[in-house]
């Protein structure tokens, strides 16, 4: 909260902080006093940020039924009051003036208004007439219920498997990687390690632009006169990179031989943490046939495995010069600091992302830099529930609620008895990856394209999905399949799509999030959506009743009663899927209630609802205490604060995959990418986000501030490049990869400078879409896509 933190938030923004400080809601006085700079007429209440994983809290001024002022929460523990230019302008994000409003149905060619009737039997039109085709797509972006509710209908009712989130694209190597070490997932540390570690690593990641408010939590120490080392290790430099006292280039891919030439020097130097392994640590590689739980291995054969991952080697294939690996291992030797690692996409968008996860991982173990505030290895997410309704709620197509799995007998059981459904209902047969999903759409029925119909909830898959030309454009074409999209505004889906749902957003509905360090929040309804938009919960809801008014069997639950029946306080059956009647009665708690009830398989107690109205959020486990209090944690695996971990045991893995109580300490080799520079192809291309927009723009392109600020994308060349072309700052030229080509404006000495050789390009522009030119390969056990490297061409274009 001090003025030089404020300042470095505002310097990240560039143009866009101006129109911050100077736009339609008065940030800075409502930071310290959300009454200060408006009457007695705005009534306040929290919220979480609609956008990135960090869950910022906001204050959220409404007035005569408009949101009129945001402010950052002084309450909330996460932000402090503070928020990234993003998230003082989130509020702007309701009110662009092309919100859908009314359901439109494409007929003969052209979309056309409906009535949300027709619109709920079309979608059961499709269902009925193979319902083991229909699919659901969803994402990080689900509200807490919203995913429970498709979850429970797809896998309790439809009983197919065939939902999957976004996310799949974006943290699903981060949670191999967590299963593969630990045997559960998500981050055993917490936003507290940022103000307690000497040394903060950063792996691929650029949290000063995509993680500003936590990124700021550094600098604050800094300004105070802390020390605290930031390395940088990535392929292109960043605004992170201009922090750090050390920039590691590596080749895109050799973040493997990085992981394992740190591991090598730790046992060759014998400065690894020798009672800490001996206490807590396993040792494992891949195993034939392939599984994430991988083969045991012994201490000696580990060392064996990593004996020519030498300084010297690890330079000739990274790049990153031998006494700076030295130097890395050199710090993990050292029992006197405390070590936190970042990684956000540049690990987890890799067609090695679960091992590399794994690796930086298994640095952290082997070194014993684990399990003390400060210590950590930690992922960060880029949604803002992301952690809480994927991965909690287990939308992913082999996922159950809670962290079960479909293909384990008991994690079906335990869900058929907590939603009182006949023994086997669930299928025990995983459904489609998201990359398998849309390409089974997009193939011909008679080719083996079995998934008809997909229903696309809280995500724009028409710009986000790699290789697009393959796995949508095509079932476009097809007169057989049918695309179902609920948004909030016309996107690259919507315009391709067959059905349009408009639906509410943010605080036009109830919600609940799970943000990056395991923290659960809770929000109310504060302003009505526009025309005819409803909530997404509610319409899968009033699908799931259509269904059952159609006879489909899966709607009721084993004793005769519809999935998803609920009752007031005096036990009165409310009709739910009735808009009318909705917020009859708050949907959202009874909905978490039934669900918090999964989160203790895993040990991710979820407190009652009630709780987090009253709370900024807690991080599960939230265990009740003999004074009926509620207590988060905030160190999992450590005895002094997880209820969990046995007494005496320091530190307790009680989810491990060896079922011992130990993390896994991996080896993976450093295999090459699927695809590289040649001649034809001779630059690597890297994609990703900037700070001023949010993933593919759907929201932050309608907010004036942040649109003028950053309002086209671009390519970022290297100077040496673009002279060794003839190509100058501003112009033109073509992206060609062997997938498509598009054409766009250089960037020269931007905001990042790649190396000879690299080009990046953000992909929140959909005029421009870079995923037209993007890989589909993707990691063996994640499943998730590399964006963040292929071979591509420039030419420039002469007028």
């Amino acid at each position: 909260m001090t003025p030089d933190r404020r300042e470095f938030l505002k310097l990240s923004a560039l143009a866009a902080a101006s129109a911050a400080a100077a736009g339609t809601f008065a940030q800075e006085a409502a930071a310290e006093d959300p009454t200060r700079a408006y009457g007695p007429g705005v009534r306040w209440d929290k919220a979480p940020c609609r956008f990135c994983g960090t869950g910022c809290h906001v204050q959220v001024g409404v007035e005569k039924g408009k949101i009129v002022a945001i402010a950052g929460d002084p309450q909330a523990e996460v932000n402090k009051g503070l928020l990234c230019v993003k998230g003082y302008h989130v509020g702007l994000a309701l009110y662009g003036e092309d919100r859908l409003r009314t359901p439109m149905l494409r007929k003969n060619g052209q979309l056309v208004p409906i009535s949300w009737e027709e619109a709920i039997q079309t979608i059961a039109d499709r269902v009925m007439m193979d319902p083991a085709g229909f699919a659901m797509y969803g994402s990080g972006q689900w509200t807490i219920p919203e995913g429970y509710a498709a979850q429970k209908l797809m896998k309790g009712g439809i009983a197919n498997n065939q939902i999957d989130p976004n996310a799949r694209l974006c943290m699903a190597s981060a949670v191999t990687g967590f299963l593969a070490v630990y045997g559960v997932d998500e981050p055993a540390g917490c936003y507290t390690d940022l103000d307690e570690c000497d040394v903060l690593i950063c792996w691929g990641n650029n949290p000063a632009e995509m993680h500003p408010v936590l990124f700021s939590r550094v600098i604050d120490r800094r300004n105070r006169g802390e020390e605290v080392l930031l390395i940088d290790i990535g392929t292109r430099r960043t605004r992170t990179t201009a922090h750090a006292q050390h920039f590691l280039e590596f080749e895109p891919h050799t973040d493997l031989a990085i992981a394992n030439g740190i591991a090598h020097l730790l046992i060759k130097s014998g400065t690894y943490d020798k009672d800490f392994v001996s206490k807590h640590c396993n040792f494992r590689k891949p195993s034939e046939p392939a599984a994430l739980e991988g083969a045991a291995m012994s201490f000696e054969e580990f060392s064996a495995a990593l004996a020519p991952f030498t300084p010297e080697y690890v330079e000739r294939l990274s790049g990153v010069p031998a006494k700076d690996i030295r130097m890395l291992a050199g710090l993990f030797g050292r029992r006197d600091l405390k070590i936190t690692s970042l990684w956000c996409m540049g690990m987890n968008q890799h067609t090695r992302g679960t091992a590399i996860n794994s690796l930086v991982h298994g640095v952290h173990l082997l070194s014993g830099h684990f399990g003390r505030p400060g210590d950590a290895p930690t992922s960060l997410t880029g949604q803002p529930s992301a952690c809480g309704t994927v991965r909690e709620v287990g939308t992913l197509s082999h996922a159950l609620p809670g962290g079960g799995v479909v293909t384990k007998d008991e994690h079906r059981a335990n869900a058929e008895k907590l939603w009182n459904l006949p023994a086997g209902r669930i299928s025990a047969k995983p459904g489609y990856h998201t990359v398998e999903m849309w390409k089974r759409w997009s193939t011909p029925k008679k080719d083996g394209g079995d998934i008809h119909t997909i229903w696309v909830q809280v995500t724009n898959p028409g710009q986000t999905m790699p290789n697009r030309s393959l796995l949508v454009d095509p079932g476009v074409k097809d007169p057989d399949k049918f695309l179902i999209c609920s948004d909030v505004y016309p996107t690259a889906t919507t315009q391709i799509a067959d059905l349009i749902l408009p639906s509410a957003m943010w605080v036009e509905k109830n919600g609940m999030f799970g943000n990056s360090e395991r923290r659960t929040q809770q929000w109310f309804k504060m302003v009505s959506p526009p025309g005819d938009a409803r909530d997404d919960c509610w319409q899968t809801i009033a699908l799931a009743k259509e269904l059952h008014r159609r006879g489909h069997p899966g709607m009721l639950d084993k004793d005769g009663r519809f999935l998803f029946t609920f009752a007031d306080a005096q036990g009165r059956e409310v009709p739910v899927w009735e808009w009318r009647r909705y917020y009859e009665l708050n949907v959202d708690k009874a909905l978490f209630e039934e669900y918090r009830l999964f989160s203790r398989t895993k040990h991710k107690d979820l407190a009652p609802y009630d709780e987090y109205v009253k709370a900024r959020g807690l991080r599960w486990p939230v265990v009740q205490q003999p004074d009926g209090t509620w207590r988060e944690t905030r160190f999992r695996f450590s005895e002094f604060d997880d209820p969990y971990v046995k007494k005496g045991a320091e530190i307790e893995f009680y989810h491990s995959t060896t079922k011992d109580g130990r993390a896994q300490i991996w080896f993976h080799p450093a295999d090459p990418p699927p695809e590289s520079p040649d001649g034809q192809y001779p630059f690597w291309l890297c994609t990703g986000r900037v700070l001023e927009h949010w993933h593919s723009g759907t929201m932050t392109r309608r907010i004036p501030q942040l649109r003028a600020a950053m309002p086209q994308a671009y390519v970022e060349m290297n100077r040496h490049d673009a002279q060794n072309l003839g190509i100058r700052n501003g112009e033109t030229v073509r992206l060609t990869t062997r997938r498509g080509s598009i054409e766009l404006p250089v960037w020269i000495d931007g905001r990042g400078d790649p190396p000879p050789g690299s080009l990046f390009v953000p992909f929140f522009d959909e005029r421009v879409q870079i995923n037209l030119l993007t890989l589909h390969e993707y990691d063996p056990f994640s499943k998730q896509p590399d964006y963040k490297k292929c071979a591509v061409s420039v030419t420039r274009i002469v007028s």
